[in-house]
């Protein structure tokens, strides 16, 4: 009789290991998460421009593999990130052109405001190729206040056939704005 037991207390300890390893932990964050709400602003004539930059971002829609025959597709993330400490920049543009030099997309219809380290993103498909090879971002922000410079990069990533490759395009200054007393708006 007591082999039975110990065949059966084996049985029920994989039985309950098996139960417990269907169940996500609760500490465990859910697959879907929400992105934040980009939180639109009004620029008037009053608002004070501090500094700001024009930033030009290379970004690539696919590139070339086997001898210029194929194409790997690439998805962007263009990410924007305010590193300062304690205060917000306001980003007036993102603007998306293609090899040609000729606007894709405009992303934004109103400014938005990035406050202190918040971050935020624009999204390429991997599988829209319109930007094409040389397709770049034009972004814009200023600020009230003399701040630390965002950061500004695009990341590409493809995987096809168990290849993966991605890398990252900084963001470079085309034009810098320091304590100007005008108006973003024309």
């Amino acid at each position: 009789m007591k082999p039975y037991r110990y065949i059966y207390l084996a049985i029920a300890i994989i039985l309950a290991s098996c139960e417990s390893t269907n169940i996500p932990p609760k500490s465990q964050p859910s697959a879907i998460q929400a992105t934040p709400v980009q939180k639109a602003v009004t620029l008037d004539k009053n608002f004070k421009i501090a500094s700001g930059q024009t930033l030009y971002v290379p970004v690539y829609s696919h590139i070339y593999h086997h001898n210029r025959q194929e194409i790997f597709e690439l998805a962007v993330t263009l990410s924007i990130r305010n590193t300062d400490l304690t205060n917000p920049i306001i980003i007036t543009s993102v603007r998306y052109y293609n090899s040609e030099g000729k606007l894709v997309k405009q992303y934004l219809e109103r400014p938005i405001q990035l406050d202190a380290l918040a971050s935020t993103d624009f999204f390429i498909n991997r599988n829209d190729t319109s930007g094409g090879l040389g397709a770049n971002f034009i972004v814009e922000w200023v600020a009230q206040t003399e701040i630390s410079e965002p950061i500004v990069e695009a990341v590409m990533i493809g995987t096809d056939f168990q290849q993966g490759i991605s890398f990252i395009s900084p963001g470079r200054v085309i034009k810098s704005q320091k304590n100007d007393q005008r108006s973003p708006l024309k």
